[in-house]
Parts: C-alpha cells; structure tokens; sequence
C-alpha cells in the first residue's frame, strides 16, 4: 500500500547521506529529521509538539539536540540530518535542557509537580525524565471554565501547552480547519472557528485534536478519558466501507463492568491513525440497556401488525407483549422448524418458498456461511443482502465491463492523482477518512471535479462543480464521453490493445453533443468541454463515485458510462488512476465476494454454471445446489406478498427501515409464515418476527472484514456479548444443524493456540479460502499475524495487488468492454402534484437504518432528529421556516420532520436523511427497479412539500 500522503511530503526520495549519531555511524536520507533518524536506530528523544503525520512545528523545544560546532541546540523534530554532521541526543547539556522544558511545561499545564498520575504524554515524560518536583509555581489559570459544550469531546484550555498538535491535526491531517491560535505571547490560545465553544463550532467531531493532544486539554467527555484501562485490543471500524484499523481501549466502570471506554486510530493502511465521528465516538451502542440478551419467541395468539412497530418505536407497545422470553434450544428448534416445514413443503417445492437476508455489517465468515446455510440448509438461492440496496448497479457494469466487481486502484492513490473525479458521493460524509485523503491531494495540487446535484462539504475545494439535474446522470456522461472521442482525447493505442466494443460506443454518443446533452443535465457546454479534456490530458484521472450514482433505475448505464470513461483515455491500471465505486458498509466488498448474492458463489462464480455447482457440491459434502439464480431484496418482498416466498431468515439486516416502499414492504413481512432475525436490538423487522435470536456485536467477535479497498483485515473481540447473547457463526451452525446439515465448525480448540472463540472463525474461513481464489496466499495465521492483507494476493510471501489490471482484465480474451447507453426518464416524474425531487442519504453522524448509531449516545446528541434540506427560495414560496414542521408526500407515502433551510440543494429539490425511524425516508421511496441489477431508485422520488400548521 501506498505511504501515507503526508510522510510522502515530508520525506521524498533523496540521497543518502552518512553522519554521526551518539557516536555511531548511520546512514539516512537528507530529507530525514534527526528525530526520525534517532527513533529508527532505537534512540528515544522526548516530543511534545511532534506527532509522526503532522508536520512538525518545532515549537515545544522538548527534543532539543547537541549538534557539534553549533551555539544552541537544534531541534530534532525539525531539523533535517546532512552529511558529516555530528549529532548528540545524551550530552550533558541537551539532557539538562530537554529536563527543564517539561519541567516549564508541566508547570504552564496548570499541574502540580506532585501530580504526575494522569496518564498523558506530558507527565509521562516528566516521569521519564524524572522531572523535579515542587520547584515551579503553577501557572495562573486564565481562561474560562472548562468547556462542555460537546457531547463528545471536553476542552480544559488550562492544561493546554500550545503545541499546536490539535491545530495541525484538524488542519493538515482531516482538513476541517475548525481549529486556530489566537493572539500572542503569554495570551496564546487554541480557539474554535471565531472564538466559538466547541459545541457551537463547525466541529465534525473526528475527535483527531483528542487523539493528538498530549496533555488532556482535549480530551473525551464524560470522564472517559480519565478512565482506568485494563486491555487494548487492536481491531477495525465497524461502519463504512474505509476499513479504518483503531483499538478498543477497555476498562471498568463504576460497577466494575468491562467497557470500551474510548477509542484511538491505529496505523492501519487505510486510515494512518485517521478516525471520524463514527469510528471514535460511536461505540457505545454495544453498551446500550436495550441490547437484546435473551431469545424471543412470539407469544401465541399475537399476530403480526405493520402497525405494531410505530407504537413499539413510540413506547406505546412493550416488547413482552408481543414475545416471551425462550431458552436457546427452545428458539433455535422453533426457528428451525419453521424453516424446515416449508423448505419440505410439497405445495411449493424443496427450498423455493424459503430467503435468507444477510449482512454487509456481519464478517466475511458469517458471510460465507449464511449463504451456505440458504443453499444447503434451505435448499434456496433466494439468498441476498444490502448490496443490492447500494452497489448492485455498480457491480453489475464492472463485472460485465472489466469482468471483475472490486475496485482497481485504493482510495489513497488519489495522493497520485492530478484530477480526481467525484461523482454521486459525498465522503465527507459517508467516507469521512477517505475524504481527507481527496482534501490532502487538492491542498497538494490535485484538481477536483465533484459531479452532485447538492452542494457538499468538498465543494469549497472544487475545480470544477457540476450541479447537474437530478437523475440526469447518463446525459452528463455522454456529453463528456462525446467531447473525448470529437476532440481526439481518446487513447487509441490502449483502446486497441485492451477494449472492445469501441466503435459501437462511438455511434451512440455522435449526437450526444455538449449543447444537447446541457438541454437535458442543465451544465452549460464549456464545462463540459473543459471536464472532459482535462479528465482526459491529466497525466492520472480517478473516478470515484458512490450511491448517488448506483441508487437509480439507470444505475448500471451510469457506472457503464464511467467505466468508458476511464477505458477510452486509458486512465486505469496506473497509480493515480481507475474506478473506485465507494462501499458503504464496512463489508460490502467482503459479503459479495463471499457470496451473498442470489446468482452469484463465492468469488461471483455463477450457479448456473454446472461446474461451479460441482465444486461447491463436492467441498459441501454432496450437496445439491439449486442452479436458478435467485431473487434479489426488493424481489423476495413481490414474492412474499405473491405467496411465492412463506419464510424468511435476516441476519442483521433490517428490510423493515432499508427497503423501499416500507409500506409494502412492512405488509410483506407480517404477512410472514414464518420468520426469524438475528440481531442486537428489536429492530423494526425484529417486531414483525416469529423468532428473535440475540446476536453477537462486531467489538465481541472474531472475524475478518474486506474493505473498500480490497484490503481483507481481522476483527478481534474487546468483550463477551452481553447476558445470553451469542456469537453469529454459532448461532446459523445450530441453525444448519437442526436442518439436516452435518456442520461442525464450533467445536474444541483446534490445537493450534487458537481460542475457543477463534477457532470456528479460522475453519469457516479456510474453508472459504478453498473456493475463493483472492485469498489464496492469505491464510489465517498470516491475517493475525499481518492484521491487514490486500486482495488478490497469489502467494504467502508476497504482498497482495493493491493496483489491478496493469496489464489485462479478468475476462476471457483479457480485454475490457465499453457498453453504449443512452439517457431516459426515470419512473418517477414531477409534475403539478409531486413538483419536487426527493433525494435520500445519509448524515455524518448516523449509519444505515440507524439500528446501531441512533444506540451510541454521543452520536444521537449529536444528530437527534431527522431535518429536510429545503432550498431558501422554495421554502419562502411555501411559507416555511428554518425548524419548522413540514410533511412531505409522494405517491407512496407520508412523513414529517423539520425544515433545515440551506442552499445545498438547488431548487426544487428536497433531502432526507433515511436514518430516522421517527420520518422514516424509505416510506417515500418507491420500489420501481434497475432493470439488470434490480436495485431500486432511491435517489430520485416526486414528491409534494407541505408546511405544518
């Protein structure tokens, strides 16, 4: 993997140069500080204002050095190493002068010297250093009451030493420049946007100022990051699809229970130690009183009602008055029962009247054997999960395009781009990691194009912003694809040797002219013309893009455009280059891979294909497998309500809150014969169940996690699941086991040092190493031991491909094809009723259906309501002002919530966040379906705005 942008600034390639340190003789490029050099060869030179990624500011004089010949000492943080210098870190003097400089420092904290008890760097240097005590005054305390203002982060200027590490970080590592230095000398401080409390700032609460603060001047609220930590263990985000590598920091609380007290950014190849809101001050859902922890059996005689989950959500239905509590055997006989007396069913044939629901939240493990469950256990291939919701549309092009769904380049690479291209994303939101890479870049000198009908967080730092007309994507894209071919931009020697379909490409988009295609998408022709030959000159273009482009009836022939794009000018197969379609979950990338896909095996192999059934049936055990592809999501819920499907298995999935059309789809799933979930909270498909199994949350398990990137990374477990919650894997093992399958993964230690814990995990996925290709040189015991492997990776010894298709495409002759489209109105029209277009998303704060996030309690202070980003011009039209109610109509259903006056979305358009059970954004939605990926259109609603009275 590439280093990160950052150390590559601060450290090119340069020559070597030979001098002295502590008397010895090493070697170092010039560029190197005497710091880094000093740390490598295993010398320890206190820091304060240092922090490895931030550049250094020199300011903190705690490393200072003796370097021969010179008058004062140097400061080695900052002080680049030459040839023939000679350098002391353990002299007399700079030992004497490092001493009194935290000695100084300790005092200006506001610490007394009897008080080195508060575990920050500061005092752990003092301590160290062995710092007198007693000697210096404390300074006078000169700024106001500490700062509460935050739910998430406590500010105690008193103890800050200005260093500036918090500035930096906020600066030059997330790139959100919410935090400054005001004024001078003694009367320095650290201030928020214009001197306001944090609560009240621009703060995105990355909590990356915490995680550099040395002296716990930030530091996180409620105590916590003064909390006793017993163990530390190293895992991975379980929100977006980054894959940002962190460690849980454990303690007791004041009842002496285990809790993830607060969590830090590790060094993992996708993030270098960079957290978001959600990955460091969004785990406490795990902790939360609502937490299921014992199994569910509906009660007899209480049917199902769609109706019963408002009044659940509202407190108005106790959830014992639907279900009693069961033991484990009792519910998994009952799940089991069920699933099995309609699998057997004459009337509608082994297994066809059975779906399984998986999860992209879950690990690959769970993954894999879930799928195998519906396959073998129920005898189905109506097998699916959230994919089909966010990327299906994508996936589909690329596999049919490149003959492979993963991306070709990591999101870092856009370190190596000069123009990055962003389309249908906004990461500062859904990827907030991945976006301070983008935001890097462009401060480095990358141009940004962003391609979105709203105005985003990344705007301000945009070349180019296309705010084109929503739904009108293909237009857009044919517009630029025909500027490339009439222009001569197209690279004719890489379309030769590597593309086929070009020439038919070329016909359809001769009328496409910039001047059309700007009747339709609503961006004038010189911008078009000017994207499209700076795209396509740049020496490396990447494309990004997300579910603004895959969420729509055409979503396929909008990523269709974007692969053309990138194959015509060649732009793929080089650093700084290629397709990146962002993964929303934290393993989509793994759960497809894995095979939860309803035409798909593991590692997209096709179950019609006779040979692919074969292998699966022989490594099963004899197993038939099913070769009619199955129904997708939306699919499955005609199908219920048709009688064609009577049983249903969700696995952490929420279809309840995350379809569209939830009138419809809630209807389908009371109609239920039978259906079982397995989860960590009464979710709102949970209310509807016959069967609730309490499951096991990502901090609590072992398992391996593949991120957007390709990168496939272990999962430890923190903590045991709470009261009789269980692991998954064990969970859908008893499950299969019940239903005929001779499965046993869940038994003793292996022998091999692993846990009790560990060992399933490690033969569900050596298992699935058998018949995924990808993983071939990444066996179990290389993934603990490295914690984190780029996929494809052919052998042990090698590293995984972290650029693909270099050289050729996964497909039969190794070539790519480009597929023509052509632009048509979607299924949902404006007119005089429905004038507005609704568009559907998330918020910074909160994930997916909100089953997790809205259970964290720093995150819903945060963000605790749903609002409507209404354009200031139309919301004066209607009479409605910024926080008043309003109702929003579309032919599918109706909701409230409040208005957030804001010219990010243009006229005529609304926003809505779908997080919020309480304006539920998917009863808006409705159900129409891309017609190949058969991904509904969520981006796009008519819809009629209403003020409140």
């Amino acid at each position: 993997m590439n280093a990160p942008l950052t150390s590559r600034l601060l450290a090119p390639e340069t020559a070597t140069v030979e001098f002295t340190l502590d008397g010895r003789n090493v070697q170092a490029r010039a560029s190197e500080t005497i710091w880094a050099v000093a740390k490598r060869e295993g010398t320890t030179i206190p820091h304060l204002c240092h922090k490895e990624g931030l550049v250094p500011a020199g300011n903190c004089r705690a490393c200072m050095v003796e370097v021969d010949g010179e008058r004062t000492l140097a400061a080695s943080c900052c002080r680049s190493v030459a040839a023939g210098m000679k350098v002391r870190t353990d002299s007399p003097r700079s030992v004497a002068a490092r001493k009194m400089v935290v000695e100084l420092l300790m005092s200006d904290a506001g610490a007394t010297t009897d008080d080195y008890t508060h575990e920050s760097e500061l005092s752990g240097w003092a301590q160290t250093l062995d710092v007198p005590r007693g000697r210096l005054p404390r300074r006078d305390a000169h700024y106001a009451a500490a700062d509460t203002s935050h739910p998430a982060i406590a500010v105690n200027l008193d103890a800050c030493i200005q260093c500036t590490r918090c500035l930096r970080a906020c600066r030059d590592e997330q790139g959100n420049d919410v935090i400054g230095l005001a004024l001078r000398g003694a009367h320095a401080r650290i201030t928020f946007d214009a001197d306001a409390t944090l609560g009240d700032s621009s703060c995105v609460a990355c909590g990356e100022c915490v995680q550099a603060c040395p002296t716990g001047a930030l530091m996180p609220a409620r105590g916590a990051g003064l909390a006793t930590i017993t163990k530390k263990v190293d895992s991975v985000c379980p929100y977006c699809g980054v894959g940002c590598q962190l460690t849980w920091n454990v303690g007791p609380n004041e009842r002496g229970e285990e809790r993830i007290q607060f969590v830090t950014g590790r060094d993992g190849p996708a993030n270098h130690g960079r957290l978001c809101v959600k990955g460091r001050y969004g785990v406490d859902y795990i902790h939360n009183p609502k937490r299921l922890m014992r199994p569910l059996v509906r009660r007899e005689g209480v049917k199902k009602d769609p109706n019963d989950i408002e009044r659940f959500k509202l407190g108005e239905l106790p959830l014992d008055t639907l279900f009693r509590e069961a033991s484990w055997d009792e519910a998994l006989d009952l799940a089991a029962d069920g699933l099995r007396r309609i699998r057997d069913s004459s009337e509608h044939g082994y297994g066809s009247a059975l779906a399984g629901f998986g999860s992209a939240k879950g690990s690959n493990e769970e993954a894999y054997l879930f799928q195998k469950l519906v396959r073998q256990g129920m005898a189905s291939s109506h097998v699916d999960h959230c994919t089909r919701l966010c990327h299906a549309s994508s996936v589909a092009a690329l596999l049919e395009g490149i003959g492979s769904g993963a991306v070709s380049n990591p999101v870092a690479d856009v370190a190596e781009a000069e123009l990055i291209f962003l389309i249908g994303a906004n990461p500062t939101v859904n990827h907030p990691v991945a976006a301070t890479w983008i935001k890097n870049a462009v401060d480095r000198g990358a141009r940004l194009v962003i391609c979105d009908p709203r105005r985003t967080a990344l705007t301000r730092r945009a070349a180019w912003h296309l705010q084109f007309r929503p739904d009108t994507d293909v237009a857009l894209l044919n517009g630029l694809l025909h500027v490339v071919i009439a222009d001569g931009l197209v690279d004719q020697a890489f379309v030769a040797a590597r593309v086929n379909g070009y020439e038919a490409l070329k016909a359809s988009v001769a009328e496409a002219t910039p001047e059309r295609m700007s009747e339709i998408c609503g961006i004038d022709a010189d911008t078009i013309r000017a994207v499209a030959r700076a795209f396509a000159t740049a020496k490396s273009s990447m494309i990004l893009w997300g579910m603004g482009i895959s969420q729509h009836v055409h979503g396929t022939d909008n990523a269709r455009g974007l692969i053309a794009l990138a194959l015509l000018t060649g732009q793929i197969g080089r650093p700084g280059t290629g397709l990146h379609p962002l993964r929303g979950q934290n393993n989509v990338q793994g759960a497809s891979d894995a095979g939860l896909i309803p035409m798909m095996l593991p590692n997209y192999q096709r179950v019609s294909d006779a040979g692919v059934r074969a292998q699966f049936e022989a490594l099963w055990g004899g197993t038939t497998i099913d070769s009619r592809a199955g129904l997708t999501v939306v699919e499955i819920m005609h199908a219920v309500t048709e009688g064609r499907i009577r049983g249903l298995y969700v696995e952490g999935e929420n279809p309840a809150m995350s379809d569209p059309d939830l009138g419809h789809a809630r209807k389908a799933l009371a109609s239920l014969e039978h259906l079982v979930v397995q989860d960590i909270f009464a979710t709102e498909t949970a209310v509807l169940a016959d069967v609730v199994l309490p499951a096991s949350a990502q901090p609590e398990k072992w398992g391996s996690y593949t991120n957007t990137d390709r990168l496939i990374q272990i999962g430890r477990p923190a903590l045991v699941p709470p009261g009789d919650a269980r692991q998954d894997l064990w969970a859908i093992e008893q499950i299969a086991r019940r239903l005929g399958a001779g499965w046993n993964y869940w038994r003793a230690d292996d022998g091999d040092g692993r846990s009790a814990a560990e060992a399933p995990v490690a033969r569900v996925y050596e298992e699935m190493r058998v018949v995924m290709e990808p993983l071939a040189g990444v066996p179990w015991s290389r993934l603990v031991r490295q914690d984190a492997v780029v996929t494809p990776a052919a052998r042990e010894d090698t590293p995984g491909d972290s650029i693909v298709f270099i050289d050729s495409f996964p497909t039969p002759d190794g070539r790519a094809t480009v597929v023509p489209t052509s632009f048509k109105p979607g299924a949902e029209q404006v007119d005089a009723e429905f004038p507005f277009v609704l568009t559907t998303g998330r918020v910074l704060e909160h994930w997916h259906t909100g089953a997790m996030t809205r259970h964290a309690s720093m995150l819903d202070a945060l963000a605790p309501e749903a609002l409507v980003s209404l354009h200031p011009a139309d919301a004066l039209a209607l009479g409605i002002g910024d926080g008043k109610a309003l109702t929003l109509a579309t032919r599918h259903g109706t909701v409230q919530a409040r208005a957030q006056i804001s010219d990010d979305v243009q006229p005529g358009q609304v926003f809505l966040p779908f997080a919020f059970w309480e304006a539920a954004a998917n009863k808006l939605t409705g159900d129409a379906l891309d017609a190949v990926a058969k991904i509904p259109g969520f981006k796009v609603t008519a819809v009629k705005v209403m003020a409140v009275a």
